[in-house]
């Protein structure tokens, strides 16, 4: 998709951000969701999140889809005529009888792509229960793409988490970041990288890696509706994230035995042409 105008900010550097506002503001009516569980309203501990069939997994999934059911509401009370949203969890979180009305839901493994469905019809994407990058002291359950790898990722210097690498593949397809939820954290670090217009809803605060102050359901709901109903009308004024290519790649991680401990850090350093390959690297 051609832009009439684009520019380049410093959200951080070696970034190119395009704005497509006048392209965009007559026709926002479909939105790309990509869910996660860490940053779910009431989820603060990885055995919430790593062992879906135990009671406290059982119960997050559920926490998980009552976010999504305030978000949808939002979205369509803002104007969004047609909703996708991905099940973006490692293990996968969506429970079917909770699914809100309004949305159709992508779930299951494998899937052809990462982002399936994902592509240039699509008006704004939203970044629903995510998680701030490894190593950020006050993210609830923070990581990078593998908590037990340890994995880090720098793009053309600059290190970036899951927020940043889902946003790039949408900016592909010209779609700019409306909408991140999650702990503070995450939304300093959504705030950061793609600029003050798009909508952050915290739905609690960071102590420690698994230690929060939570907030209460009803408030980060109502919070969520309204949230996402203010991110439909941010729409026009957000810009795409792009990351120039080809991007300089380099991903730090631990390597395991076969029990699972960490033996040693490792380096993988190399260039990735099509930003498309990004989750391959």
């Amino acid at each position: 998709m051609l832009c009439r105008r684009s520019f380049c900010l410093l959200w951080p550097a070696l970034v190119v951000l395009s704005a497509c506002a006048a392209d965009r503001a007559p026709a926002a009516r479909k939105i790309y969701i990509v869910t996660d569980l860490e940053g779910a309203t009431g989820v603060y501990k990885f055995a919430q999140t790593r062992e879906p069939g135990n009671p406290l997994g059982r119960e997050a999934n559920e926490y998980l889809m009552h976010d999504i059911a305030a978000v949808v509401r939002g979205l369509r009370e803002g104007g969004a005529t047609e909703i996708v949203v991905l099940d973006g969890h490692g293990s996968q979180a969506f429970v079917p009888h909770l699914m809100e009305p309004g949305a159709r839901y992508i779930t299951g493994k494998p899937r052809p792509d990462v982002l399936w469905g994902l592509d240039d019809s699509f008006d704004g994407l939203v970044l629903l229960a995510h998680h701030a990058m490894m190593g950020t002291p006050d993210g609830v359950l923070h990581h990078t793409q593998s908590s037990r790898t340890e994995n880090r990722y720098w793009y053309n210097g600059v290190e970036s988490g899951e927020l940043a690498q889902v946003a790039a593949v949408a900016g592909h397809y010209g779609l700019p970041p409306i909408l991140v939820t999650g702990d503070e954290a995450t939304c300093r670090e959504a705030r950061a990288f793609f600029g003050p217009a798009c909508v952050t809803v915290p739905v609690k605060r960071g102590i420690s890696r698994e230690a929060a102050v939570l907030y209460p359901f009803p408030e980060t709901r109502a919070a969520l509706v309204e949230g996402a109903r203010r991110a439909m009308a941010a729409l026009p004024d957000c810009p795409t994230y792009r990351i120039a290519t080809p991007i300089k790649a380099k991903k730090t991680y631990l390597e395991l035995d076969e029990k699972g401990a960490p033996v040693k850090e490792a380096t993988k350093e190399g260039t990735i042409t099509d930003v498309l390959q990004l989750f391959s690297f």
